[in-house]
């Protein structure tokens, strides 16, 4: 939600399309957008940590969110701003918050009360993706590419040297230590990127879900993907291998592909001569299923 007040509400560009854009801004209203100004101060970047009230390293809705916000008293508000900006006046763009906490908290729980209303059924039709993400990160981290993983997150973040180097307004060094890093998929335009690096605990970095773009577009990138494929291979073959979730014998192959075994031999024989499935002989019945390489072709096209 953050990202998408920043960019449609504050007027800071991250990339969102402008139907979209357009969308959010006009769901927001005159307080959650009074709220949200210290958002797009041009040239800052640091704000305090109640923009995020719960950090995401763990499950935590969005009602929960605002309700935190809600509840939260008006002095802890001004303590976060102290610790974001030492204890010198904070700065201009966020004086009117510091002088009316309550209001501030009251418009900042509504614009992202707001937003979420006009969003959620795009955020649940994304979960697919978000899986598919975990996925991708959990696979990186178990083969020991999360360096080469790191430098994908976004145009703004690459990893050279042992350090990760991301673009800022107001840039600075951070030491991770011992620390976790917590990755943070979110739905946000493609330039979006949302850090926290001073907690003692952890730090996490929220950055684009990879091909978000569809769902913005009113695609949907699953029926994306399986045309990719097919543009490959064939609307058969690409067919046929993507039932392959598991083995199967010839004739169940030809149940799901509605038709007859005789049918698909042939397309079984061209994804074979690709290396892309495998054939076995088990007494009567003939068992096909992926490859490791058919497996790897699958898994470029969910991504």
């Amino acid at each position: 939600m953050l990202s998408l007040l920043v960019d449609a509400v504050a007027a800071r560009r991250r990339g969102l399309p402008e139907g979209w854009r357009r969308r959010i801004r006009e769901s927001v209203g005159a307080e959650g957008r009074q709220a949200c100004r210290p958002l797009g101060a041009p040239g800052h970047s640091v704000a305090p940590d109640t923009i995020v009230p719960l950090p995401p390293v763990a499950d935590a809705s969005v009602e929960s969110q605002i309700a935190w916000l809600l509840d939260m008293r008006p002095d802890a508000l001004l303590d976060d701003m102290e610790q974001a900006y030492g204890p010198e006046r904070v700065p201009e763009h966020w004086r009117w918050a510091a002088e009316r906490p309550r209001r501030w908290l009251n418009g900042y729980a509504s614009a992202v009360s707001d937003v979420w209303s006009a969003i959620r059924p795009l955020w649940e039709r994304a979960q697919p993706l978000l899986d598919r993400e975990v996925e991708r990160v959990g696979t990186a981290v178990v083969r020991g590419a999360l360096d080469a993983l790191l430098g994908t997150l976004s145009e703004r973040i690459r990893f050279a040297d042992g350090s990760l180097q991301m673009s800022d307004q107001e840039p600075a060094r951070y030491d991770l230590g011992r620390r976790r890093l917590v990755l943070v998929p979110m739905l946000s335009g493609p330039d979006a990127t949302i850090l926290n690096l001073d907690l003692p605990g952890y730090v996490w970095i929220a950055y684009p879900l990879p091909r978000a773009d569809a769902l913005w577009l009113g695609a949907d990138p699953a029926r994306r993907a399986a045309d990719e494929l097919a543009s490959m291979l064939g609307p058969a073959r690409a067919g046929l291998l993507s039932s392959l979730a598991r083995p199967t014998t010839m004739g169940q192959l030809a149940t799901l592909a509605g038709t007859v075994p005789s049918a698909i031999t042939y397309h079984c024989d061209r994804l074979e001569a690709a290396g892309l499935v495998c054939r076995e002989r088990r007494g009567r019945e003939v068992w096909i299923r992926r490859t490791r390489r058919g497996h790897e072709i699958i898994d470029l096209f969910s991504r």
